[in-house]
């Protein structure tokens, strides 16, 4: 479905993503942990296309998405929720997920796809005349994946989409990327959250340092000596 191969990223002078390779497969959750700085966030941004990769490509189904602007790799299913939410706050929620609908495919399901919307998230259907700003942090990162949705993605990129949550709040984020899931949306998530996100993926990358070191299943990363001492704590 989704295949990087041997992406370079550079942000200016300093190369940030080296010869980076892994693919999403049809329907699974792909999970991208490592540390802060390790070049996660990086990743999904090339694959939107906000950065280009001095070397290698990124297909999605067949297409060069690293030859396309932004609106094109939406255009192609490929939607990104950022880190931080980047909501518009002074709109209201309902107008906030009107804009992940601009696509000609999207806006002709505008409706339809805003009434699954509310369904998975009740709150924002009793939130829809309320700024998206004055909200709690969780009922504004349920918008963003909203807005994400509404977009009609065949593959859902969720960038920490845990941060700055309480406890119960992330795991109700994490119930909903698995619901989203379930639905029949691929999902890539980028996560510091290790110990949960394992136990909830198909597969795992773990990257350092701008590279992959490690691949698996969850259940293998959960189980690997360098996971354990690195990230879970063991």
């Amino acid at each position: 479905m989704l295949k990087v191969s041997g992406i370079d990223v550079f942000y200016g002078d300093l190369q940030v993503i080296r010869d980076v390779s892994f693919e999403v497969r049809d329907g699974e959750i792909l999970v991208l942990v490592g540390a802060n700085g390790a070049g996660k966030s990086t990743t999904l941004k090339t694959i939107s296309g906000l950065l280009k990769p001095l070397k290698g490509s990124i297909e999605f189904d067949g297409v060069r998405l690293d030859l396309l602007s932004p609106d094109k790799v939406i255009g192609q299913g490929v939607v990104h929720v950022p880190e931080a939410r980047r909501l518009f706050r002074e709109m209201t929620v309902e107008e906030n997920l009107v804009m992940g609908s601009l696509s000609p495919v999207a806006r002709k399901k505008r409706m339809q796809t805003m009434e699954w919307v509310y369904e998975l998230f009740p709150r924002m259907k009793e939130r829809r005349k309320q700024a998206a700003g004055t909200m709690s942090g969780g009922e504004q990162q349920m918008c963003a994946i909203g807005r994400g949705l509404m977009a009609l993605p065949k593959i859902l990129m969720f960038d920490e989409p845990s941060l700055g949550l309480s406890p119960i709040l992330v795991q109700e984020v994490f119930g909903i990327a698995k619901r989203i899931n379930k639905e029949g949306v691929t999902v890539l998530l980028v996560e510091q959250n290790v110990r949960q996100t394992l136990a909830m993926c198909d597969r795992a990358c773990v990257l350092e340092n701008g590279r992959i070191v490690l691949q698996g299943t969850g259940k293998e990363l959960s189980d690997d000596p360098h996971v354990k001492e690195a990230y879970l704590g063991i």
